[in-house]
């Protein structure tokens, strides 16, 4: 029996074909099991009934932030051994890894922050071609005391060598959508740059690469108060990786402090099903794209953090409550 894989068009106006292959994956993102090992991480996913794990590979050393740090493998030191054992531990517990993930600032104003994470940035890239994943997945960055405008030449200059070196790898770079304005030395622009539909119109105005696209997540426009589907179908070609989380915003508190103030007090992050996104519509529409790519749950619950246990519970119920939606093939 011979499959046929449509490729959708961009154009959001336009209806799918009949016939297409909608054959995602349900993963989750491994920063949220800092202490387990890359085997332990699978054995988790295998147990929970996942088919992927998007793998955090931040350079080895402290986190400075939360969900940071994590490096569940070191990009730095990728032997052709460690690469054989990688793909060993992939078949054994059935589980693919659906992207190599790393989440800095290029963009930050301090020049040896900027460097180390561009980088480390081209160091995943090659060891994701290495390993036969063919995505990495990352934040653009951006100067939080600058605006749009300013912060554009140097994201120019910064990102231009690494979408070239994404085009020579044959690797998909994945931006994701988080404003990362969450706390005081954030404020007030935030440091990440990709948060809108505006924004990613011209970034791939001046990157037109196939290997620059998107690493969506729903949860940011609902706290943002922006339409969450519509830019599915619009930058359809452009969905490289998905991140499933959920958010409520806690209107009472918003209407206490204002939407200027900054979001951690007037928003939380929830597991799916637990916020404001409509994953049945979400669904509709994705499926709608055409798009065949892995749905990783990001788990940011502060409610299931206290342990490890709970942690692992977080990752049981977003699987069999997303299933619904993706179902195993």
């Amino acid at each position: 029996m011979v499959r046929i894989i449509f490729r959708i068009p961009a154009c959001f106006n336009r209806q799918p074909p009949a016939r297409a292959n909608f054959m995602m994956q349900l993963g989750f993102v491994s920063a949220i099991l800092p202490e387990y090992n890359l085997e332990e991480v699978f054995a988790v996913a295998g147990q929970c009934g996942y088919e992927c794990v998007e793998v955090m590979c931040w350079p080895p050393g402290k986190a400075e932030r939360r969900y940071a740090g994590t490096t569940h493998i070191d990009v730095t030191d990728l032997s052709d051994e460690r690469i054989d054992q990688i793909q060993s531990l992939c078949q054994r517990y059935d589980v693919a890894i659906s992207s190599l993930g790393y989440y800095p600032n290029p963009l930050s104003p301090d020049e040896a922050e900027s460097k180390l994470a561009s980088e480390h940035l081209i160091q995943l890239i090659n060891a994701s071609s290495k390993l036969g994943i063919g995505r990495v997945t990352t934040f653009v960055g951006r100067d939080w005391n600058k605006t749009v405008d300013d912060n554009w030449p140097r994201f120019e200059t910064v990102w231009g060598p690494i979408i070239e070196a994404a085009e020579k790898a044959d690797v998909r770079i994945g931006i994701e959508n988080c404003p990362m304005l969450f706390t005081d030395d954030e404020w007030p622009g935030g440091k990440n740059l990709a948060t809108s539909p505006a924004i990613w119109r011209r970034m791939f105005e001046t990157f037109p690469s196939e290997h620059f696209g998107l690493n969506y997540d729903p949860s940011h426009p609902v706290f943002m108060h922006m339409d969450y589907l519509t830019p599915m179908r619009a930058f359809a070609d452009r969905l490289v990786h998905i991140h499933a989380k959920d958010v409520r915003v806690d209107q009472v508190m918003l209407d206490q402090v204002g939407v200027f103030a900054n979001p951690n007090e007037w928003h939380t992050p929830k597991l799916p099903g637990l916020g404001q996104v409509d994953w049945g519509q979400f669904f509709s529409i994705l499926t709608d794209t055409g798009y065949s790519g892995p749905v990783c749950v990001e788990v940011e619950d502060r409610a299931y953090e206290g342990s490890i246990e709970n942690r692992i519970r977080a990752l049981k119920q977003s699987h069999d409550y997303l299933r619904m939606f993706l179902p195993r093939m």
